[in-house]
């Protein structure tokens, strides 16, 4: 079954068809040809502009657990031998400190869809019945519905093929690795007692590798979203830890 056929999300695949059409003939005298490329960049930013509200909960949920950490401790050392009630504790704690231990989940899980809008766009020939025109747009000679993975595997790829990947998904790792090594969470913070929070932090931490792995097999622009995207997020988090600094360990 073909979730994209499914006549509302089929509608808004339409819709967002459309809008990127258009935004990319608005684009065209800027970008030329790369109009469609820059539309995905576009679109990736205003997505990431109206998500601020959730970079600024995730960040104040990262503020509030320092501040908890000595009380997380405390916690561990009372209930060290009884792994259920302190897990009770700390939810308990974080309930009653407002605090949620998903907060920095939230951006991400958000973001799932419109890549999954971007992905379709980009990776099948008609859209509601119509032909795909973005098939035709490229950036740098490469279509911009061109995956790595599928290129060379069907031996289409070309030199530009792989130079543009190689910058995109260069981008990712080191963009990654910067944020990794910047925001990795101090001793106390790191040894949170909450499973929850421990999970849902290192979801976070390993999707910021996986993303390059991911933008092997997916269109290129959905690559290019993908770039877009953790770049700012780093750069978001930078400004918002300035905001709300870790408190002293």
């Amino acid at each position: 079954m073909d979730i994209y056929a499914f006549p509302p999300i089929a509608a808004i695949l339409d819709a967002a068809y459309s809008g990127l059409l258009l935004l990319a003939e608005l684009l065209q005298p800027l970008a030329g040809d790369a109009a469609a490329a820059a539309s995905v960049i576009l679109v990736t930013l205003l997505v990431r502009a109206a998500l601020i509200p959730a970079g600024v909960a995730q960040a104040k949920a990262e503020q509030s657990r320092s501040r908890l950490a000595p009380l997380l401790s405390e916690l561990r050392r009372r209930h060290a031998r009884d792994p259920e009630r302190l897990q009770r504790e700390t939810m308990k704690l974080y309930a009653d400190e407002g605090v949620s231990p998903l907060a920095g989940c939230l951006p991400m899980l958000a973001q799932a869809p419109v890549l999954a809008v971007v992905y379709a766009l980009f990776a099948f020939a008609a859209i509601a019945g119509h032909p795909n025109a973005l098939l035709a747009e490229h950036l740098a000679g490469v279509s911009l519905g061109t995956s790595l993975f599928g290129a060379a595997a069907g031996g289409t790829a070309t030199v530009a093929t792989f130079g543009v990947f190689a910058v995109l998904i260069a981008v990712i790792v080191v963009i990654a690795e910067v944020t990794r090594r910047t925001f990795r969470p101090p001793a106390g913070i790191e040894a949170d007692a909450s499973p929850l929070a421990g999970r849902a932090g290192a979801l976070v931490g390993a999707l910021q590798f996986t993303t390059a792995v991911v933008a092997l097999f997916v269109p290129l622009a959905a690559a290019l979203y993908l770039a877009t995207t953790v770049v700012w997020t780093l750069l978001q988090r930078v400004v918002l830890r300035r905001r709300y600094p870790l408190a002293a360990g």
